[in-house]
This record gives structure tokens, C-alpha cells and sequence, in this order.
């Protein structure tokens, strides 16, 4: 199969992000007088929305969850944001892809706010033809809906849809492109595991940077 859209996920499969958003949950749930987490499970927290992590890991309402993100974000626009790095390959990876003639989207639950300032503090911004992400009034935030908004932005026909692929490290985005009739690349560099990726079903695993690029352009 040969992919012509492709999808990019941004936390575990971009950048590293880990340390600014679990400095950014840990300063959330001390603000709002919860208990403190192991780092084993603040590192859950990558990836899926957040709503749905605050509710499940920390035992919050949805109302609580709420107002934690919104003490999240106080620590994360200022500093949580930039405790981030690119992961080795990606940018090699990116341009081996554009240059291979694919069209790259970025299709985050991160706020795409958020998303695109990360984007362009790492020089990535270029390489994309869509920047999409959540919605900062949770209204668009899990990754089915952010999945469609992205085919939508691309303006991805029902016709076109089998030659667009998803690529991210966690269930999430496997279950969200499966959801849109999408095929899933999962990557195991990030915050997922294999068991993981292929419980949810994903259509192949890359170990690498490179070798997502590999198994795109060669066609899986």
C-alpha cells in the first residue's frame, strides 16, 4: 500500500514531552490540594486527553478535571511547553517524506495552540501542510474528532481515505484512525508498547524514526 497523507501524532512520536507534561500535572494536582502520583503513572498522562487521565488516574470528577487542566495550563504555557525535545531521526524523517512527495498533517489531542508553537520553536513547521489540534474549550479533543478535523482541513475525500495513514505511539491513535477508517503506523520510540500498538490494531510497528520513513516510502 502506498500512503500518500500521512498524520503525524506530536507527544511520543515528534518530541519528547514527558517532562513538561508531567511537571505540569504534578504542579496541577498540587494546586488543587490532590494526592501526589507515582511518576510511572504521571507518565499516563502523555498523550490521551487530559480530562480523561485527571478522571481516571487522580479520581476527579468532571468538574475537578476542569479546573485541573486549567492549573496545568498556567505551569505548561510558561514553562511545561519547551521541557521538550525532538526525537533523534524525525527531522530526517520528515524531510525524507516530503521529499518522497507525501502531504504531512500533525494530528494532536494537544491544544493546537500549543502544538503549533512547539512546531515552530523546533523549526518543524514547514514540513506540514495542516496543524491540527485540540480545541483549548475540550469540545475537540479526542483523537477520533481530531483525526476528522485533519482529514477535513486536508480536504480527504471517503475516496482518499485508504491512502491516508496515521502514525503515533499510543492506542489512542489507532482506535481514533480506526474510527475514520484510517490505517495506523505505530512507533515504539515513544510512550506506548508494542503489546500496546498491537492490541489496538495497528497496521505495522516501526522501531525508529528511519524506519517509519522506510516502511512509508517503500509501501506496507
Amino acid at each position: 500500500m502506498q500512503y500518500s497523507y500521512l498524520l503525524f501524532d506530536l507527544d511520543g512520536t515528534l518530541t519528547q514531552s514527558g517532562p513538561g507534561i508531567t511537571n505540569s500535572v504534578r504542579y496541577a494536582l498540587r494546586k488543587m490540594g490532590a494526592r501526589e502520583l507515582p511518576q510511572e503513572t504521571l507518565e499516563k498522562f502523555v498523550g490521551p486527553p487530559l480530562a480523561d487521565s485527571f478522571m481516571r488516574f487522580a479520581g476527579m470528577t468532571q468538574e475537578q478535571a476542569k479546573r485541573a487542566i486549567s492549573c496545568y495550563r498556567e505551569y505548561y504555557a510558561s514553562k511545561g511547553i519547551f521541557e521538550n525535545s525532538v526525537y533523534p531521526g524525525v527531522e530526517a524523517m520528515l524531510q525524507a517524506l516530503r521529499d518522497g512527495g507525501k502531504v504531512l498533517a500533525l494530528a494532536t489531542s494537544k491544544p493546537e495552540l500549543f502544538a503549533g508553537q512547539i512546531l515552530a520553536h523546533f523549526h518543524l513547521t514547514d514540513y506540514f501542510s495542516a496543524v491540527c489540534g485540540a480545541a483549548m474549550d475540550e469540545k475537540r479533543v479526542n483523537k477520533e474528532e481530531v483525526i476528522r478535523y485533519t482529514l477535513d482541513a486536508l480536504k480527504i475525500t471517503e475516496a482518499e481515505k485508504p491512502y491516508a495513514l496515521m502514525i503515533g505511539d499510543r492506542e489512542h491513535d489507532v482506535l481514533g484512525a480506526a474510527q475514520n477508517g484510517l490505517d495506523c503506523l505505530g512507533v515504539l520510540y515513544g510512550y506506548g508498547s508494542r503489546g500496546e500498538l498491537e492490541k489496538a490494531g495497528a497496521r505495522k510497528i516501526a522501531a525508529t524514526a528511519r524506519e517509519v520513513a522506510e516502511m512509508v516510502l517503500e509501501g506496507f
